[in-house]
């Protein structure tokens, strides 16, 4: 009989919210900050229901690509940044990794006269945002520590900048924060339910066309028990019959998953889907989903994408001229404005007809 005392018996605390809702106080700390991009940028390259709508979302606000003057036309037709790059697929990139991380860093590389001649993007888990006691951004420090070639200089400072060498687009800025903030960072606790029921349906799925085996051998040698259960994971593995000698094997069980004996988990993986969805404001009809909805209230709701992503265009306008000095605008791929108000033509005449007409 056991010996330990009721009195031992302890809880836990399964109510506890607390960190995931009050935000440390260094998070909006004004002196430094480094993006973990390896860690938002690996659930935007693991989660393809995620990184789909943030693909769509970079394509929506570059649209039909930027228009300007001839003279910045001509400078921004030039930039190539890694070397196959154009100016639209900068810009595509960028709103990419500020929806995913919160910031996007680019070098601007002039030169001599001062004329800007390439814009090269960075990758922004290799930097430091450095500000003063203020809150103002005083420059950019580049470290090696994503850099497995420069041996023992982990995290060691490897290059300067100064504020009007980098072109830093800051996402979704909170309070005195130096730093965007993406959408991967807001979405994670969901993105990680995400992660864990897609793994989980899989072995669901796996163990109802795939069974567990329980073999209980005569046999207790080391050798002899991994020697058989090679030839059993091989016989599984290629579907074949497993011939054993008479008396060898005592009992063999199968463990299978009985259908509907679990709860189905592709309800919850559609509502995590549409929680994606809300995030970057991206309605199913632009991912290419049918909701069942009317004609009507698609419009509506393309109606709202368009405010969202005019809203990204209008960000990107802006620091595009107040970093680089050069006009440009986005045009929305498709306006929907003027078939709604066809359509409320078409109700206003409907509503002014007289019963007796």
């Amino acid at each position: 009989m056991a010996k330990t005392k009721p009195s031992k018996i302890d809880y836990t605390d399964m109510g506890n919210t607390v960190d995931l809702i009050n935000v440390p106080s260094e998070e909006t700390s004004p002196q430094d900050y480094q993006m973990d991009w390896g860690k938002w940028h690996g659930y935007y390259y693991n989660i393809n229901a995620f990184s789909s709508l943030v693909d769509k979302k970079s394509i929506w606000c570059i649209g039909k690509g930027f228009e300007a003057d001839k003279k910045t036309t001509a400078i921004l037709n030039d930039i190539r940044g890694c070397g196959k790059d154009s100016f639209n697929t900068i810009m595509q990139n960028a709103v990419k990794v500020y929806s995913v991380g919160g910031d996007f860093l680019a070098e601007i590389v002039k030169n001599k006269r001062g004329k800007l001649i390439n814009l090269k993007p960075l990758n922004p888990g290799t930097f430091k945002i450095m500000a003063n006691d203020y809150g103002i951004i005083t420059g950019y420090e580049q470290v090696s520590n994503l850099n497995p070639s420069r041996a023992g200089a982990k995290g060691k400072m490897f290059k300067k900048f100064k504020p009007g060498e980098i072109f830093h687009l800051a996402w979704n800025r909170m309070a005195d924060n130096i730093h965007g903030t993406g959408t991967t960072e807001k979405m994670e606790n969901d993105l990680k339910r995400y992660e864990e029921v897609v793994r989980d349906q899989r072995i669901i799925f796996n163990r109802y066309v795939k069974p567990l085996w329980v073999f209980s051998v005569d046999a207790d040698d080391d050798a002899e028990l991994a020697a058989f259960k090679v030839k059993v994971d091989q016989t599984v593995n290629k579907s074949e019959n497993l011939v054993v000698p008479k008396d060898t094997v005592d009992k063999i069980d199968r463990m299978s998953i009985p259908a509907n004996s679990t709860l189905d988990p592709l309800p919850w993986i559609k509502f995590l889907e549409s929680q994606f969805l809300k995030a970057e404001g991206v309605p199913a009809i632009v991912q290419g989903i049918s909701t069942g909805g009317s004609e009507s209230e698609s419009k509506v709701l393309y109606l709202a994408w368009q405010q969202v992503v005019e809203w990204n265009q209008l960000f990107l306008e802006e620091q595009i001229r107040n970093q680089l000095g050069l006009k440009v605008e986005f045009n929305f791929p498709a306006m929907i404005e003027p078939d709604l108000n066809r359509d409320e033509k078409k109700d206003g005449d409907v509503k002014n007809v007289r019963r007796s007409d």
